[in-house]
């Protein structure tokens, strides 16, 4: 598969004039672009007007506007709300139905465009959570959070689940399995034709962390999730409802998962948003050397705008309120 991956980042004012010159290619209808191309397979650096015709089309997909969802602003903040018992951050926190509705009204309140709400902890080691047991706890927080108008999305990975959710006012599915792992999810994504988020991840939560083996991690993410857009798109599924996730902590170890995030644009090249999810996340902590997920606030924040450098077009959080305003003030000084 032939790749680019962008450098020379430019920004603002030098961005639009570089691009202008005819010295840049804008990143995703951006405000940002980049000066140099690093050509994959074969790792030459040209300067972006020197791409040769063979990864022309992968410049043109890099450059493209990418419209997800509705979505007005980008990077858009997407907040984790984990009706759950477990999950590795907030497990038990809005496990009562009453709680979580009033956290997720609370973060569209802090400036959550999407609230994402999940009832089966996917972390590293997370035993599978019945449908009917799953479906208790998603639907009735949807259905109260789309009743007031509050965009949500589900984090999900079984098609029962997903129909329960959208039935009740769900606007996106949100699959870390990228619609591998239930053989009836692609139809049913097809068939309602909502946005979906595509995740990479190899195996199962109980089995991932043994198959996080990689030559060139932002290589092959991009290339198993090619994979499965085919398989979405061969079921039904429009390309403009499709946004990818590289999967960060899902399946890659510490080295990857920092390659991965500093080679975020080699994934533009396949054309689709990009929704990353760094918030709170292991890797943060060994960073940082904080061992409790919550006191990592300073971490996600320098990761997740670390992503919105590499045209992130949303960004899966649990603090809301100081994502919110730390994008805020990035897309000021960078627009």
């Amino acid at each position: 598969m032939d790749l680019i991956e962008p450098l020379g980042w430019l920004h603002g004012a030098a961005a639009r004039d570089a691009v202008g010159a005819g010295l840049a290619c804008a990143l995703a209808g951006g405000s940002a672009a980049f000066a140099l191309a690093r050509l994959l397979p074969g790792g030459a650096v040209v300067p972006v007007a020197a791409v040769p015709p063979r990864w022309r089309p992968v410049l043109d997909r890099i450059a493209a506007p990418r419209p997800w969802a509705g979505l007005a602003e980008r990077p858009a903040v997407m907040a984790v709300l984990n009706v759950t018992d477990d999950s590795f951050s907030d497990g038990g926190r809005y496990a009562d139905s009453v709680c979580a509705i009033e956290a997720g009204l609370a973060m569209a309140e802090a400036g959550a465009a999407v609230v994402d709400v999940g009832g089966e902890s996917t972390r590293p080691g997370a035993l599978a959570v019945p449908v009917q047991q799953e479906c208790a706890r998603v639907v009735p927080v949807v259905r109260a959070l789309a009743g007031q108008g509050v965009a949500v999305s589900v984090d999900t990975r079984n098609a029962a689940t997903m129909a329960a959710a959208l039935e009740a006012g769900a606007r996106i599915i949100n699959d870390v399995s990228a619609l591998a792992h239930d053989p009836a999810a692609a139809a049913l994504v097809a068939a309602w034709g909502c946005p979906v988020v595509l995740m990479h991840m190899r195996g199962l939560p109980d089995t991932m962390v043994g198959l996080a083996q990689y030559q060139d991690v932002a290589a092959e993410v991009v290339g198993e999730l090619a994979g499965r857009v085919a398989a979405a798109e061969a079921a039904g599924v429009a390309r403009a409802a499709i946004a990818l996730d590289p999967g960060i902590g899902f399946a890659k170890g510490h080295a990857a998962n920092l390659d991965m995030l500093g080679r975020l644009g080699v994934l533009l090249g396949l054309g689709f948003p990009l929704v990353v999810g760094v918030s709170r996340k292991g890797f943060i902590g060994q960073i940082g050397g904080e061992a409790e997920p919550r006191r990592r606030l300073g971490g996600s924040l320098a990761a997740g705008l670390a992503a919105c450098l590499h045209a992130a077009s949303v960004l899966r959080v649990h603090d809301v309120e100081q994502t919110v305003q730390a994008v805020r003030v990035w897309r000021a000084i960078h627009g």
